[in-house]
């Protein structure tokens, strides 16, 4: 029998995100971001890392900034002929992403470029849309609003793909005339000023030992590991480390 992804909650797990989806908790207009995970290859203890700063920072809001997963066996770079095959790494991934939906049953989730290679790889072989299942069903995440970008309290929330160098996050906010939040660079973490704007670098959650990571072992610069806060409806931007 051909295997289904779908939620692996309980009954009983599956009420509970009914309740949350269906409650009206007022909003405290505080965001929290998740840096890219590259699930399966997440570093332990970031999950609950960033469960404590939704808990301290009272968020209302949570963002997943991008590349939740990393799909390293269908990479466009060199692949580890002894890593997962295909099958294992996206079921390994669907295992490790229960546990964030389970913490955070209602997100908004930017699509980064690793979460985007199974349909571009798809598109690039001439195969139409119609055949591509949603990323929430595939992960098993019903509920999780996947898109490009968000905004929210007037910032702009935006994986980065195709953007490099301390400045990224920040040039982002020149160009689009309002605060900017963005991940994709590992290797920095940081909010600068500019023009009246912000831009913030979120960092990310990622073990750089993992072998789907090798790629960046001889970067200079090393992973900033952190998630972030956005507060007072937009105005506040905090980078919080994870040590």
């Amino acid at each position: 029998m051909e295997k289904q992804y779908r939620p692996r909650l309980s009954e009983f797990e599956w009420s509970l995100v009914q309740k949350a989806r269906e409650s009206e908790s007022p909003s405290t207009g505080n965001v929290l971001v998740i840096g890219d995970i590259h699930e399966p290859f997440c570093l332990d203890g970031y999950l609950e890392h960033c469960k404590e700063q939704m808990r301290k920072y009272q968020c209302s809001e949570v963002v997943f900034i991008g590349d939740i997963i990393d799909s390293h066996y269908s990479s466009f770079h060199r692949q580890d002929p002894d890593g997962y095959g295909a099958g294992e790494e996206l079921e390994r991934a669907i295992d490790k992403i229960q546990a964030w939906y389970n913490a955070f049953p209602i997100a908004k989730v930017c699509i980064g470029n690793h979460d985007a290679i199974v349909r571009r790889k798809a598109f690039d072989s001439g195969v139409s849309k119609v055949w591509i299942r949603d990323f929430d069903e595939v992960l098993g995440v019903e509920g999780w609003d996947f898109k490009e970008h968000h905004k929210i309290g007037g910032v702009l929330y935006v994986h980065g793909t195709g953007t490099s160098g301390r400045n990224a996050a920040a040039g982002k906010s020149l160009q689009f005339g309002c605060p900017v939040v963005q991940g994709h660079i590992h290797t920095e973490a940081s909010v600068i000023y500019n023009g009246g704007h912000w831009g913030m670098q979120v960092g990310c959650g990622v073990d750089r030992d993992s072998y789907a990571m090798a790629y960046a072992k001889h970067f200079a610069k090393s992973y900033k590991l952190a998630c972030g806060v956005v507060l007072n409806n937009g105005t506040l931007p905090i980078v919080i480390p994870f040590t």
